[in-house]
């Protein structure tokens, strides 16, 4: 009897996903269709030594039972065509589905999307939060082969990390959140933001102090991170940043006073236009 051949289906050995990837899943699992388990959808990005970088999704129409499973293609290939149009340099590298792991039609989407990219990556992202978290898997394919036959695809997991920036990542929190806190008025936010500033500064230069009189040895990166940071501040007076505070601010004021207006403009045309209907 010939021996089993097991392929590697991917040489990719690590996929990093945006947190915009894991927003327009969670959106898409909110708006799915009522008795629908889990949803699908298209992952989109970049690959570069052996490292999926994954930027951008859109969800894909599906049916699924125990006994088949039907992927809208059309769907597929019109959101496919429009993305490359808008942003050629990302390409199809794979799909998502909702849920914790892999289940038993994920085999058959596989291979369309096999179809669509040269060893697509599969991703789970766990929505309903059973652990308390949203559990984030990666998966390659592999064919188990038997005399060259086909038998079944094996779905091997590799590393997975969630690559995020700091406003990135308190998104990704609210979301890991079964029960999210309220999120900050805009000027608590802007309270915080400058205490976490002043709070950096003072670490700052302290550790130069420190440098300078000899108490701490420097460190040639953290040298180098303040220096870029130092010359990308512009040199502006007090006068001109007081006066561009405030012309910011009027430009608030004005911006919401005129959305204001047109609200109340709407409403009104609203509630004279229902009192000119025709009484029934």
């Amino acid at each position: 009897m010939a021996p089993f051949i097991l392929p590697v289906g991917s040489a990719a050995t690590t996929v990093r996903v945006q947190p915009v990837v894991l927003f327009n899943v969670c959106d898409a699992y909110v708006r799915r269709n009522e008795g629908q388990e889990r949803v699908i959808g298209t992952l989109l990005g970049v690959i570069s030594d052996g490292v999926i970088d994954v930027r951008n999704c859109y969800a894909v129409p599906h049916d699924e039972s125990s006994e088949r499973v039907a992927v809208d293609i059309t769907h597929h290939q019109l959101l496919a065509g429009l993305q490359a149009k808008v942003n050629p340099k990302e390409v199809v590298v794979g799909w998502y589905s909702t849920g914790d792991g892999v289940s038993g039609s994920d085999a058959l989407i596989q291979d369309f999307y096999s179809r669509e990219c040269q060893n697509p990556v599969h991703v789970t992202i766990d929505t309903t939060l059973q652990n308390q978290s949203l559990a984030i898997k990666a998966y390659i394919s592999r064919a188990l082969l038997l005399a060259e036959k086909q038998l079944a695809t094996e779905f091997v997991q590799v590393d997975c990390e969630v690559k995020t920036a700091d406003l990135g990542s308190l998104g990704v929190d609210l979301m890991e959140k079964e029960i999210s806190e309220k999120v900050q008025h805009d000027a608590d936010s802007l309270e915080t933001c400058i205490s976490q500033l002043s709070l950096c500064l003072e670490q700052a230069s302290e550790y130069v102090d420190k440098v300078v009189e000899g108490k701490q040895k420097p460190d040639q990166a953290i040298g180098r991170s303040l220096a870029e940071a130092v010359s990308q501040v512009p040199f502006i007076s007090k006068t001109d940043l007081e006066q561009l505070t405030n012309d910011s601010a009027q430009d608030v004021l004005l911006i919401m006073y005129l959305s204001n207006l047109v609200r109340t403009q709407l409403a009104l045309a609203d509630r004279l236009g229902t009192a000119a209907l025709p009484l029934l």
